[in-house]
């Protein structure tokens, strides 16, 4: 008779969609993709996973990464009205779980990263022993940094998404007098993500006084990658100029000489558009330290479950043998 496995629950929690998997004897087993906006809540997401897939052995322990800040073993969603705790998790499941940041999950994935899993977009070769940083325009905008260390090395999640974005020139000035007359903020996450292409697209073509008849980032980025719209080329364009910028900053603000890494489901659809930007002349032109800049490599991570190898990593240090992918 075998054994009933001794599950532990792993997920990586956006605003739109939720990926949820299970670790047994040691393996990450198939991942579930869920649309986050067909449950009221974060419970019953694991109530419909569990029944379809955990069969008689429910999951006793969970690992958790999450697209908002966590406080206090709890967190609710940015973009999302979901909120999960992990005291109603442990009632309900009996599940004892633990809560990251995603971005702080995807940060531990970096050193595990190898050249099928990313794209370069300009730089030279990163230093071993500096830091690196991943941000990653999707639902919003995520940032986080890993500081590498001979005896273990430690990640610092931030919120640095909903920092104020700055413009660089005319147009951009009027595009973020735009979002600041919506929302009363530009934060960097009004422009640099899926809403804020959106936004990015409506602000031009008010600017402008022409219609916007596409209603959401996908139809304008494929409209954009067609050649079909002028207008949703130009949105585009300066989605890559502003996520550029931001990159530039955010290398600046850690001394990420480590490399800079772009994560989130955008990034992988637009590479080669990337590549033709702005981007990089955007992340390297920041005056005197220009020069700093230049040689920082940026990669776009190509991996669809980057997070899943950095929860991966964390749970390691908690179990033995390390897990290793199906």
């Amino acid at each position: 008779m075998s054994a009933i496995p001794d599950y532990v629950l792993l997920g990586d929690i956006g605003a739109t969609n939720a990926r949820l998997g299970l670790v047994a004897d040691s393996v990450l087993g198939p991942i579930a993709s869920f649309e986050v906006a067909r449950f009221a809540q974060f419970t019953d997401l694991i109530a419909r996973f569990i029944a379809q897939h955990c069969g008689a052995s429910s999951p006793r322990r969970a690992l958790l990464a999450i697209a908002a800040p966590v406080d206090s073993n709890r967190c609710a969603l940015t973009n999302s009205p979901w909120v999960i705790d992990t005291a109603e998790l442990d009632a309900q499941f009996g599940i004892q779980s633990r809560l990251v940041n995603d971005f702080e999950a995807v940060a531990h994935a970096l050193p595990l990263l190898g050249a099928p899993d990313l794209a370069k977009v300009g730089g030279a070769t990163g230093r071993k022993s500096s830091p690196m940083t991943v941000l990653g325009p999707g639902s919003g905008l995520g940032v986080a940094c890993l500081v590498p260390r001979a005896e273990r090395s430690f990640v610092i999640p931030s919120e640095g998404g909903h920092a104020t974005l700055p413009a660089t020139c005319d147009r951009e000035d009027q595009i973020l007098k735009f979002l600041r007359e919506r929302f009363g903020h530009s934060s960097a996450e009004r422009a640099v993500s899926g809403s804020g292409l959106e936004n990015i697209y409506r602000a031009i073509g008010a600017l402008d006084g022409v219609e916007t008849p596409l209603q959401n980032a996908t139809q304008i980025t494929t409209s954009a990658l067609r050649g079909e719209c002028d207008l949703a080329v130009e949105a585009l364009n300066s989605f890559c100029a502003f996520l550029g910028s931001f990159a530039g900053n955010v290398a600046l603000t850690f001394g990420a000489r480590g490399g800079v890494y772009i994560a989130g489901g955008i990034s992988p659809r637009i590479v080669d558009f990337i590549r033709r930007s702005q981007f990089r002349s955007r992340f390297e032109a920041k005056g005197r330290f220009s020069d700093y800049l230049r040689p920082i490599p940026v990669y776009v991570i190509t991996h669809p479950h980057a997070a899943f190898i950095g929860l991966q990593s964390l749970l390691s240090h908690e179990c033995s043998p390390p897990l290793q992918m199906e």
